[in-house]
C-alpha cells in the first residue's frame, strides 16, 4: 500500500487542470491492484487541478480500511483484488457510510459483474478503457450526487427487465429517485408520506426486477422511463 502525497502546488490547485469552484478540491481514494495502472490512474488525476489522490492501494481489505481513515469524496474501485474483491469492499464501506460515492473501475464487462457492482451500491460503473474526460466527467458528476452508468454498461441489464410499467405516480417517484433525493424529500416534493415513498420504491424495485437504487437507475435509463 502507499499513500500519495501532493507535492509543491497548493492543495487542489495544480497546473493544466480545472480549478475547482470552491477552492477544494474533490478527494479520491485510488484502489487498483496493477501498479502500473494505479500509477497510470494517480498520474493522469494528478494533472486535474480540482481532484487530488489522498490515497492508494492494491488491496481490497486496505481500501476498506484507507476509506475509513480518508473518508475521500470519490472512490475508484477494481473488482478483482486480492483479500476482499472489490464488491464485498462496496458492501463495507457502504455499511459504515451508505453515501458514499464509489464508482467501479474495471476491465471486466460481464453482465453478473455489472449487476453485483450495481447492486452493492457503485454509483458508476466504467471500463478501463475509458477515456481520461469521460472518467474525469464521471469523477465530477458522481461527486454532484448523480448516478453514472453508459449506455453499454445499462445495456448489460435489459436481459433482467420484466415487461410490468411503473404507473405514474412511480415514474415521478423513479425521477426525483435519478436526482438523487432520499426518501423523504420525495415525500415533501409529491406531498405524500415518508412511508408511501418507500412502498412505490418498492414496488419499483420488484417491477425492474432490481436490488438497489443505482440498479434502478440504470434500469429506467435504458428503459426510456426518466425521459421528459
Amino acid at each position: 500500500m502507499k499513500k500519495v502525497k501532493k507535492s509543491g502546488a497548493t492543495p487542489g490547485v495544480s497546473s493544466g487542470g480545472k480549478k475547482p469552484d470552491n477552492g477544494v478540491a474533490i478527494r479520491i481514494l485510488v484502489v487498483e491492484d496493477h501498479t502500473v495502472v494505479r500509477d497510470g490512474l494517480v498520474a493522469i488525476i494528478k494533472q486535474e487541478g480540482d481532484l487530488d489522490v489522498v490515497a492508494e492501494t492494491g488491496d481490497g481489505r486496505q481500501a476498506v480500511e484507507l476509506w475509513k481513515e480518508q473518508r475521500p469524496d470519490i472512490t475508484l474501485m477494481d473488482l478483482r483484488m486480492p483479500c476482499l474483491d472489490g464488491v464485498d469492499a462496496i458492501y463495507e464501506i457502504r455499511a459504515v457510510d451508505p453515501n458514499a460515492r464509489i464508482i467501479v473501475l474495471t476491465t471486466f464487462d460481464g453482465d453478473e459483474d455489472i449487476y453485483r457492482g450495481l447492486r452493492a451500491g457503485a454509483k458508476s460503473y466504467l471500463l478501463k478503457d475509458v477515456g481520461r474526460e469521460e472518467l474525469f466527467r464521471c469523477i465530477r458528476e458522481v461527486h454532484a450526487g448523480k448516478t453514472v452508468v453508459p449506455a453499454g454498461i445499462a445495456a448489460k441489464l435489459v436481459g433482467r427487465l420484466p415487461s410490468e410499467e411503473l404507473t405514474p405516480r412511480e415514474r415521478e417517484v423513479m425521477r426525483l429517485l435519478s436526482e438523487g433525493k432520499p426518501n423523504k424529500l420525495i415525500g415533501v416534493a409529491m406531498s405524500i408520506t415518508e412511508m408511501t415513498v418507500k412502498s412505490h420504491v418498492q414496488s419499483i424495485f420488484k417491477k425492474l426486477n432490481v436490488l438497489s437504487r443505482t440498479e434502478a437507475i440504470a434500469v429506467a435509463s435504458r428503459r426510456g422511463l426518466l425521459h421528459p
